[in-house]
């Protein structure tokens, strides 16, 4: 339950996310938004156009990353720091960012796995088609995926979400870099808690239809260059 207050400041929030939609990251976090039920205008930055090292980008973020918020006067980049901001300001009372600390660490701690493992696996794999600059995927890169996708499907064991009883944001964020690779041919019946913990994402994280047309136009950036599965 979200209280008035909370739900006063939801309507009022004035949210721009800077988003590439082939980006599993910028599809984190719009479904955190989506989730929270928050307005958010989307203004797209296509980063195979180079838009993000525009003037205009470049005043708003540095570092040219996206996606990037901008809420009001403040603005933060990261998907990770996004969403937990988003919960800090939006998600008074909900389960996606425990209060309770050990919860909260064990949620940062898959957070952290997802960008450090899951989504950086997956995009050493692929990114390299979408450029044109690799005709095969290497043996040792598909047995890194294979390898964090079998961790993940450990973690999940005997469980319905990665963390606690209730989805929160560690779900998320890993759904959306699977989706990546699910799109691409990695059959995840592979990994049966995997698996069933991404079928119930589906149907319950808000905005996963949106994620599921990014994954597929990250899909059809790769198929220009390669157009069989990356993982047959």
């Amino acid at each position: 339950m979200f209280s008035s207050m909370t739900q006063a400041s939801r309507k009022m929030s004035s949210i721009v996310l800077y988003h590439f939609p082939p980006s599993a990251p910028c599809r984190f976090a719009l479904m955190t938004a989506r989730t929270l039920g928050l307005d958010v205008e989307i203004k797209k930055v296509n980063l195979l156009q180079k838009e993000q090292f525009k003037e205009e980008f470049l005043k708003i973020n540095p570092q040219h990353s996206v996606p990037t918020i901008q809420d009001g006067d403040f603005t933060i980049w990261d998907s990770h720091a996004i969403s937990t901001y988003l919960v800090g300001k939006y998600g008074e009372g909900s389960s996606l960012y425990p209060h309770d600390l050990r919860e909260r660490a064990l949620v940062d701690q898959k957070l952290y796995f997802d960008a450090t493992v899951v989504f950086t696996r997956i995009r050493a794999v692929c990114v390299p088609f979408i450029y044109g600059s690799a005709t095969s995927v290497p043996d040792d890169l598909k047995k890194s995926v294979v390898d964090a996708l079998e961790l993940l499907d450990t973690f999940l064991k005997g469980k319905t979400w990665l963390v606690g009883e209730k989805l929160t944001l560690a779900d998320i964020a890993n759904a959306a870099s699977v989706s990546n690779a699910e799109v691409v041919g990695y059959d995840l019946s592979q990994h049966p808690n995997v698996n069933s913990w991404y079928e119930r994402c589906k149907s319950s994280i808000k905005g996963f239809d949106e994620n599921l047309k990014g994954a597929a136009d990250f899909a059809a950036l790769i198929k220009v260059n390669h157009p069989g599965p990356l993982f047959p």
